[in-house]
């Protein structure tokens, strides 16, 4: 393109992609070459004749930016922290530019009022938290979300109330949505979940389940017993009875116990395979009809008890008692009538029995099981001796179980009392220990010795089974021992352990059998 008196316009098109400062600049510059006399030329064009008289630039060039630096982790775990006290401001022009991914991009956004949309007060009243959200990345990370904002019937409300959500939880939950992270911690997990399952966000709940599942023991599992109920979790439903039936006497007598809704508790005292006495179970029925009295702020009394026990009452199985439990115990805690202790005394009694409405069939527990991990034994005139010294095996399984104790050789001379002092440690920590006295009759049998509570033991960890006897000083022995043993469902690995100095290993020794629920 040439203009009037010949010059090249080929550059317009350049010019007119040049920044606004440019051409303010190509105003001014023309401005005063008028006022100096020099001949008129159109802004244009004077523009297009001084770059071509230099070395041609680009814009950038002419006008350079200055490139952002690197993300440093300080950096971005200042806006990380600022984003978790909801003091976000984010003074950098270009924070875009201080990440390299869309992830990293969406975490800044987390509890951050930039560009934040709709406003959640999340909490009870008194206990509320106002947390800003953005509808699109909401959207994006629940079908929920994307229904309240986006659907057919959502509305545009700039400020949401949730009450029955904790802020911590929905916080977690957030987290998860914006940044692709799990964090939660066993104070918060439960009501995590809640929150994942009231917005269908399943891969969060399935790690609130792992989490829950992983940290299951005794203490909790009733209380998670009634959670996996409501939020319909089998598996973890399944793995809470596991737990309650072999250690049953540790759940029921657990603070979490007294915290259980009026249908699990019914659930739990019909159970038939509690490894409980049954005065146990009663005492802790009590203990949660106690909590309820105050749940419910009624005078407690033994018959406020009874009225909040109703007919779970009966489904402690109070005739199955000792007689000494029973007389020590329930007949005068008060909440039986004076009836129904009457006629279970006779049903201890008397040959006639009477009807009665508790179940009179003792509970069937679990059968306990036995790996054995020799192929013979034998005994000697100069072995085993003991005198105070330990017999050690390690041993690791592929599955949660449950010791309940050990079989242990008895004398080859006859029979002999023996006492002896077991123990089960992980990583040098005791899990359980117990101190009894079995009676052997002078066979190769095994005899069992127990501890006082089942021990709960993870998979794919190495356990050291330790005992010390004093008795008869000559006793059988295992031979020909295996590294790995099959039973039932669970695999068995044995290794030697170098707490025993005694001579028990994997070939032989003592230690024949471990006693195990599953």
């Amino acid at each position: 393109m040439v203009d009037a008196k010949g010059r090249n316009m080929k550059c317009l098109t350049f010019f007119l992609m040049l920044p606004e400062s440019v051409k303010s600049k190509s105003s001014k510059s023309s401005k005063k070459g008028n006022a100096s006399g020099s001949p008129k030329l159109p802004p244009v064009c004077y523009e297009i004749i001084t770059l071509r008289n230099k070395k041609k630039k680009m814009a950038a060039d002419m006008f350079p930016t200055k490139t952002p630096a690197p993300a440093t982790t300080t950096t971005v775990q200042q806006y990380q922290q600022q984003n978790l006290n909801n003091n976000n401001t984010i003074h950098n022009c270009n924070w875009q530019g201080l990440y390299s991914t869309i992830r990293e991009r969406n975490s800044v956004m987390y509890n951050n009022e930039l560009m934040a949309d709709v406003h959640f007060v999340v909490g009870q009243p008194g206990k509320t938290q106002r947390l800003p959200g953005h509808r699109y990345v909401l959207a994006v990370g629940s079908s929920v979300f994307h229904a309240m904002f986006y659907g057919d019937l959502a509305k545009n409300d700039d400020e949401i109330h949730i009450p029955d959500v904790e802020p911590a939880a929905f916080l977690a939950m957030l987290k998860y949505i914006y940044c692709d992270e799990i964090d939660l911690s066993a104070d918060t997990v439960l009501a995590t979940l809640y929150s994942a399952k009231k917005y269908i966000v399943p891969h969060l709940a399935r790690a609130c389940v792992n989490f829950l599942e992983t940290s299951l023991s005794a203490k909790n599992a009733c209380v998670l017993l009634s959670q996996s109920c409501l939020f319909e979790e089998p598996e973890l439903t399944q793995r809470c009875w596991e737990v309650i039936d072999a250690q049953a006497e540790l759940a029921l007598r657990s603070e979490g116990f007294c915290d259980i809704d009026y249908r699990t508790l019914k659930s739990i005292l019909k159970r038939e395979t509690l490894n409980a006495k049954e005065i146990v179970v009663f005492e802790a029925a009590l203990s949660w009809a106690e909590a309820e009295c105050q749940r419910q702020e009624v005078t407690l009394s033994t018959d406020h008890k009874r009225k909040v026990l109703g007919r779970a009452m009966y489904l402690i199985r109070i005739p199955t008692m000792a007689l000494d439990d029973f007389a020590n115990g329930a007949a005068q805690s008060g909440v039986l009538t004076l009836n129904e202790t009457n006629d279970i005394f006779l049903w201890y009694t008397a040959a006639k029995k009477p009807e009665l409405q508790f179940v009179s069939q003792p509970r069937k527990g679990l059968a306990p099981q036995r790996c054995h991990r020799f192929q013979s034994c034998a005994y000697r005139s100069n072995q085993w001796r003991y005198r105070g010294r330990c017999d050690s095996i390690q041993f690791a399984v592929d599955k949660r179980v449950f010791i309940a104790g050990f079989g242990l050789y008895g004398s080859s001379c006859g029979s002999t009392e023996y006492s002896a002092k077991i123990e089960l440690k992980r990583q040098g920590v005791v899990m359980g220990q117990n101190l009894s006295k079995y009676l052997s009759d002078g066979s190769s049998n095994t005899f069992p010795v127990w501890f006082e509570y089942p021990v709960q033991i993870e998979p794919d960890t190495f356990y050291t089974a330790s005992v010390v006897l004093d008795g008869n000083e000559l006793s059988y022995f295992g031979q020909e021992g295996m590294t790995e043993v099959q039973c039932g469902k669970v695999t068995f690995q044995f290794q030697c352990s170098s707490d025993s100095t005694n001579g028990t290993g994997v070939q032989g020794g003592q230690i024949p059998e471990i006693i195990f629920y599953a």
